[in-house]
Protein backbone atom coordinates (compact mmCIF):
# COMPACT_ATOMS: atom_id res chain seq x y z
CA UNK A 1 0.00 0.00 0.00
CA UNK A 2 2.64 2.63 0.84
CA UNK A 3 4.52 1.78 -2.50
CA UNK A 4 1.06 2.29 -4.72
CA UNK A 5 0.02 5.55 -2.97
CA UNK A 6 3.56 7.35 -2.37
CA UNK A 7 5.36 8.92 0.17
CA UNK A 8 2.73 10.91 2.43
CA UNK A 9 0.43 9.90 -0.81
CA UNK A 10 2.33 11.90 -3.55
CA UNK A 11 0.93 9.12 -6.14
CA UNK A 12 -2.55 9.92 -5.09
CA UNK A 13 -2.16 13.52 -4.84
CA UNK A 14 -0.62 13.46 -8.83
CA UNK A 15 -3.03 11.58 -9.77
CA UNK A 16 -5.81 14.35 -8.28
CA UNK A 17 -3.49 16.70 -9.77
CA UNK A 18 -3.62 15.62 -13.21
CA UNK A 19 -7.17 14.18 -13.41
CA UNK A 20 -8.84 16.67 -11.72
CA UNK A 21 -10.41 14.18 -9.43
CA UNK A 22 -10.08 13.78 -5.76
CA UNK A 23 -9.17 10.38 -4.46
CA UNK A 24 -9.26 9.26 -0.74
CA UNK A 25 -8.73 5.30 0.64
CA UNK A 26 -9.21 3.89 3.80
CA UNK A 27 -6.52 0.81 4.31
CA UNK A 28 -7.59 -1.02 0.74
CA UNK A 29 -10.59 0.81 -0.14
CA UNK A 30 -10.02 3.83 -2.36
CA UNK A 31 -12.83 6.00 -3.38
CA UNK A 32 -13.04 8.31 -6.47
CA UNK A 33 -14.83 10.87 -6.71
CA UNK A 34 -15.16 13.22 -10.42
CA UNK A 35 -16.35 13.29 -13.56
CA UNK A 36 -17.14 9.65 -15.03
CA UNK A 37 -14.77 9.37 -17.57
CA UNK A 38 -11.76 11.21 -15.75
CA UNK A 39 -12.89 8.80 -12.24
CA UNK A 40 -12.52 5.90 -14.65
CA UNK A 41 -9.07 6.91 -15.68
CA UNK A 42 -8.01 7.24 -12.06
CA UNK A 43 -9.12 4.02 -11.14
CA UNK A 44 -7.25 2.19 -13.84
CA UNK A 45 -3.92 4.04 -12.56
CA UNK A 46 -4.39 3.10 -9.26
CA UNK A 47 -5.22 -0.77 -10.74
CA UNK A 48 -1.74 -0.10 -12.79
CA UNK A 49 0.19 1.01 -9.50
CA UNK A 50 -1.23 -1.57 -7.71
CA UNK A 51 -0.07 -4.47 -9.77
CA UNK A 52 3.37 -2.46 -9.95
CA UNK A 53 3.61 -2.35 -6.13
CA UNK A 54 5.91 -5.03 -5.79
CA UNK A 55 8.85 -2.31 -4.80
CA UNK A 56 9.15 1.72 -5.00
CA UNK A 57 7.06 3.43 -7.68
CA UNK A 58 9.46 6.31 -8.55
CA UNK A 59 7.18 9.69 -9.28
CA UNK A 60 8.93 9.80 -12.89
CA UNK A 61 6.72 6.48 -13.92
CA UNK A 62 3.16 7.43 -12.24
CA UNK A 63 3.64 11.10 -14.37
CA UNK A 64 4.28 8.77 -17.62
CA UNK A 65 1.48 6.62 -16.79
CA UNK A 66 -0.92 10.00 -16.80
CA UNK A 67 0.39 11.60 -19.65
CA UNK A 68 -1.54 9.30 -22.02
CA UNK A 69 -3.51 6.10 -22.52
CA UNK A 70 -0.65 4.24 -24.14
CA UNK A 71 1.88 4.79 -21.54
CA UNK A 72 -0.22 2.72 -19.23
CA UNK A 73 0.63 -0.08 -21.41
CA UNK A 74 3.71 -1.75 -19.67
CA UNK A 75 6.30 -2.59 -22.30
CA UNK A 76 6.77 -6.18 -19.94
CA UNK A 77 10.13 -7.22 -18.78
CA UNK A 78 10.85 -9.36 -22.06
CA UNK A 79 11.32 -5.73 -23.70
CA UNK A 80 14.23 -5.39 -25.21
CA UNK A 81 17.12 -3.77 -23.06
CA UNK A 82 20.18 -2.07 -23.88
CA UNK A 83 23.48 -2.66 -21.28
CA UNK A 84 25.47 0.20 -19.89
CA UNK A 85 27.39 1.69 -17.05
CA UNK A 86 24.51 3.28 -15.52
CA UNK A 87 22.78 -0.80 -15.74
CA UNK A 88 19.45 -1.54 -18.26
CA UNK A 89 18.19 0.80 -20.60
CA UNK A 90 14.56 0.12 -21.38
CA UNK A 91 11.85 2.12 -23.26
CA UNK A 92 9.46 3.17 -20.49
CA UNK A 93 6.88 3.89 -23.08
CA UNK A 94 5.55 0.97 -25.71
CA UNK A 95 6.42 3.47 -28.41
CA UNK A 96 9.77 3.75 -26.89
CA UNK A 97 10.36 0.14 -26.75
CA UNK A 98 9.29 -0.48 -30.50
CA UNK A 99 12.53 2.23 -31.18
CA UNK A 100 14.67 0.05 -29.66
CA UNK A 101 13.20 -2.64 -31.33
CA UNK A 102 13.46 -1.05 -34.80
CA UNK A 103 17.14 0.22 -33.97
CA UNK A 104 18.43 -3.78 -33.03
CA UNK A 105 16.15 -4.86 -36.14
CA UNK A 106 17.08 -2.45 -39.02
CA UNK A 107 20.43 -1.06 -40.35
CA UNK A 108 18.85 2.62 -40.85
CA UNK A 109 16.25 3.70 -38.73
CA UNK A 110 14.37 7.27 -38.11
CA UNK A 111 13.35 8.32 -34.59
CA UNK A 112 11.03 11.42 -35.27
CA UNK A 113 9.16 12.96 -32.25
CA UNK A 114 9.10 16.01 -29.69
CA UNK A 115 11.38 17.33 -27.20
CA UNK A 116 12.05 14.51 -24.73
CA UNK A 117 10.77 11.60 -25.65
CA UNK A 118 14.41 9.69 -25.70
CA UNK A 119 15.26 10.18 -29.28
CA UNK A 120 18.82 10.86 -28.95
CA UNK A 121 19.54 9.34 -24.91
CA UNK A 122 18.15 5.76 -26.17
CA UNK A 123 20.31 6.38 -29.99
CA UNK A 124 23.29 6.78 -27.62
CA UNK A 125 22.40 3.90 -25.40
CA UNK A 126 22.49 1.47 -28.17
CA UNK A 127 25.16 2.79 -29.87
CA UNK A 128 27.20 2.14 -26.54
CA UNK A 129 25.76 -1.20 -26.02
CA UNK A 130 26.70 -2.41 -29.32
CA UNK A 131 30.03 -0.98 -28.70
CA UNK A 132 30.80 -3.08 -24.92
CA UNK A 133 29.27 -6.16 -27.01
CA UNK A 134 32.06 -5.22 -29.91
CA UNK A 135 29.06 -5.42 -31.88
CA UNK A 136 30.72 -2.16 -33.74
CA UNK A 137 34.49 -0.35 -33.26
CA UNK A 138 33.31 2.59 -32.63
CA UNK A 139 30.63 5.36 -32.28
CA UNK A 140 30.23 8.51 -34.85
CA UNK A 141 27.89 10.96 -33.85
CA UNK A 142 27.18 14.10 -36.01
CA UNK A 143 24.79 16.74 -35.47
CA UNK A 144 23.93 20.01 -38.16
CA UNK A 145 25.79 23.06 -37.12
CA UNK A 146 22.55 25.30 -37.05
CA UNK A 147 21.84 28.11 -34.17
CA UNK A 148 18.47 27.79 -32.67
CA UNK A 149 16.69 31.50 -33.85
CA UNK A 150 20.42 33.23 -32.92
CA UNK A 151 23.69 34.08 -34.68
CA UNK A 152 26.40 33.43 -32.86
CA UNK A 153 28.88 34.65 -34.52
CA UNK A 154 32.48 34.19 -34.76
CA UNK A 155 33.48 31.08 -31.55
CA UNK A 156 37.08 30.89 -30.62
CA UNK A 157 39.32 28.13 -30.12
CA UNK A 158 40.43 25.33 -32.31
CA UNK A 159 37.96 22.97 -34.47
CA UNK A 160 36.53 21.00 -31.11
CA UNK A 161 36.37 24.02 -29.51
CA UNK A 162 34.16 25.84 -32.05
CA UNK A 163 31.64 22.93 -32.52
CA UNK A 164 31.34 21.37 -28.80
CA UNK A 165 28.33 23.87 -27.84
CA UNK A 166 26.84 22.52 -31.08
CA UNK A 167 27.10 18.96 -29.74
CA UNK A 168 26.97 19.37 -25.95
CA UNK A 169 23.71 17.28 -25.63
CA UNK A 170 25.49 13.89 -27.41
CA UNK A 171 28.25 14.41 -24.56
CA UNK A 172 25.73 14.97 -21.91
CA UNK A 173 24.13 11.40 -22.53
CA UNK A 174 27.50 9.90 -23.44
CA UNK A 175 28.85 10.48 -19.63
CA UNK A 176 25.44 9.39 -18.23
CA UNK A 177 25.71 6.05 -19.81
CA UNK A 178 29.75 5.46 -19.75
CA UNK A 179 31.04 7.93 -16.95
CA UNK A 180 33.62 10.76 -17.68
CA UNK A 181 36.63 8.26 -17.54
CA UNK A 182 35.49 5.86 -20.07
CA UNK A 183 34.04 8.48 -22.50
CA UNK A 184 37.48 10.46 -22.78
CA UNK A 185 39.53 7.02 -23.38
CA UNK A 186 37.58 6.35 -25.72
CA UNK A 187 38.08 9.37 -27.61
CA UNK A 188 41.77 8.72 -26.79
CA UNK A 189 41.62 5.64 -28.36
CA UNK A 190 39.54 7.19 -31.21
CA UNK A 191 36.45 4.56 -30.74
CA UNK A 192 34.27 7.58 -30.13
CA UNK A 193 34.11 10.48 -32.78
CA UNK A 194 31.82 13.65 -32.72
CA UNK A 195 31.71 15.82 -35.69
CA UNK A 196 29.59 18.33 -37.30
CA UNK A 197 27.47 16.43 -40.29
CA UNK A 198 29.37 18.93 -42.98
CA UNK A 199 32.55 17.08 -42.08
CA UNK A 200 30.75 13.57 -43.38
CA UNK A 201 30.80 14.30 -46.81
CA UNK A 202 33.43 11.52 -48.81
CA UNK A 203 33.63 8.80 -45.70
CA UNK A 204 32.59 5.62 -45.70
CA UNK A 205 31.78 3.97 -42.41
CA UNK A 206 32.30 0.62 -41.72
CA UNK A 207 31.52 -1.56 -38.90
CA UNK A 208 30.33 1.55 -37.23
CA UNK A 209 27.37 3.26 -35.02
CA UNK A 210 26.06 6.45 -36.48
CA UNK A 211 23.79 8.86 -35.21
CA UNK A 212 22.67 12.10 -37.11
CA UNK A 213 21.03 14.18 -33.85
CA UNK A 214 18.40 17.30 -34.88
CA UNK A 215 18.11 15.74 -38.46
CA UNK A 216 14.72 18.48 -38.73
CA UNK A 217 17.74 20.86 -39.46
CA UNK A 218 19.70 19.02 -42.13
CA UNK A 219 18.43 19.75 -46.15
CA UNK A 220 17.46 17.19 -48.25
CA UNK A 221 20.71 16.66 -49.95
CA UNK A 222 22.60 16.91 -46.29
CA UNK A 223 19.91 14.17 -45.69
CA UNK A 224 20.98 11.86 -48.72
CA UNK A 225 24.74 12.61 -48.06
CA UNK A 226 24.73 11.48 -44.25
CA UNK A 227 22.80 7.66 -45.67
CA UNK A 228 25.17 7.03 -47.85
CA UNK A 229 28.06 7.26 -45.91
CA UNK A 230 26.91 3.90 -43.96
CA UNK A 231 29.38 0.86 -44.60
CA UNK A 232 29.57 -2.73 -44.28
CA UNK A 233 28.51 -4.37 -40.29
CA UNK A 234 27.14 -0.51 -39.86
CA UNK A 235 24.01 0.59 -38.11
CA UNK A 236 22.89 4.47 -38.52
CA UNK A 237 20.17 6.36 -36.40
CA UNK A 238 18.49 9.49 -37.42
CA UNK A 239 17.05 11.42 -34.71
CA UNK A 240 14.88 14.72 -34.89
CA UNK A 241 11.73 17.17 -34.11
CA UNK A 242 9.68 18.09 -36.64
CA UNK A 243 8.26 21.21 -34.99
CA UNK A 244 11.45 22.90 -33.84
CA UNK A 245 13.18 23.24 -37.29
CA UNK A 246 15.81 26.27 -37.72
CA UNK A 247 16.35 26.33 -41.56
CA UNK A 248 15.16 29.39 -43.50
CA UNK A 249 11.88 29.62 -44.02
CA UNK A 250 12.15 28.63 -47.89
CA UNK A 251 14.11 25.56 -47.27
CA UNK A 252 12.72 22.46 -47.25
CA UNK A 253 13.82 19.71 -44.03
CA UNK A 254 15.80 16.92 -44.79
CA UNK A 255 13.82 14.82 -42.09
CA UNK A 256 10.64 15.26 -43.49
CA UNK A 257 11.89 14.74 -47.35
CA UNK A 258 13.49 11.58 -46.03
CA UNK A 259 10.32 10.51 -44.10
CA UNK A 260 8.41 10.92 -47.42
CA UNK A 261 10.59 9.19 -49.85
CA UNK A 262 11.92 6.26 -47.38
CA UNK A 263 9.20 5.20 -45.77
CA UNK A 264 8.30 2.26 -48.36
CA UNK A 265 12.09 1.57 -48.27
CA UNK A 266 12.97 -2.06 -47.15
CA UNK A 267 15.71 -2.12 -44.08
CA UNK A 268 14.46 1.18 -42.67
CA UNK A 269 12.25 1.47 -39.96
CA UNK A 270 10.32 4.56 -38.46
CA UNK A 271 9.07 5.19 -35.42
CA UNK A 272 6.82 8.39 -34.57
CA UNK A 273 6.75 9.14 -30.84
CA UNK A 274 4.49 11.68 -29.22
CA UNK A 275 3.58 13.77 -25.77
CA UNK A 276 2.65 10.68 -24.47
CA UNK A 277 6.08 9.38 -24.89
CA UNK A 278 7.79 12.67 -23.12
CA UNK A 279 10.09 11.30 -20.12
CA UNK A 280 11.15 14.96 -18.78
CA UNK A 281 9.05 17.07 -16.69
CA UNK A 282 5.47 16.61 -16.78
CA UNK A 283 4.70 20.24 -17.89
CA UNK A 284 6.63 19.00 -21.10
CA UNK A 285 4.00 17.07 -22.06
CA UNK A 286 1.39 19.62 -21.36
CA UNK A 287 3.47 21.84 -23.57
CA UNK A 288 3.86 20.01 -26.08
CA UNK A 289 0.36 19.47 -26.65
CA UNK A 290 -0.12 22.98 -26.23
CA UNK A 291 1.89 23.96 -28.90
CA UNK A 292 0.60 20.81 -31.47
CA UNK A 293 -3.11 22.03 -30.33
CA UNK A 294 -2.14 25.86 -31.85
CA UNK A 295 -0.66 25.16 -35.12
CA UNK A 296 -0.89 22.92 -37.74
CA UNK A 297 1.71 19.93 -37.63
CA UNK A 298 4.70 20.46 -39.55
CA UNK A 299 4.22 18.35 -42.35
CA UNK A 300 0.79 20.34 -43.47
CA UNK A 301 2.96 23.95 -42.68
CA UNK A 302 5.92 22.65 -44.96
CA UNK A 303 4.02 22.12 -48.37
CA UNK A 304 1.99 25.68 -47.42
CA UNK A 305 5.48 27.37 -46.51
CA UNK A 306 6.80 25.96 -49.55
CA UNK A 307 4.10 27.59 -51.96
CA UNK A 308 3.71 30.80 -49.93
CA UNK A 309 7.69 31.18 -51.15
CA UNK A 310 7.66 30.10 -54.65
Amino acid sequence: MAHLCGPLDAHLRAIESALQVKVAHRFEQFRVEGPKAKAQRAMEVIQALYEMARGPIPPEQVQLMLNGNTALDNPGEDALAMQTRRGEVRGRTPNQARYLENMAAHDITFGIGPAGTGKTYLAVACAVDALERSAVQRIVLTRPAVEAGEKLGFLPGDLGQKVDPYLRPLYDALYDLMGFDKVQKAFERQQIEIAPLAFMRGRTLNHAFVILDEAQNTTPEQMKMFLTRIGFGSKAVVTGDVSQIDLPRTQLSGLIDAERVLKRVDGIGFTRLTSADVVRHPLVARIVDAYEARSPSAEEAEPARRRRNT
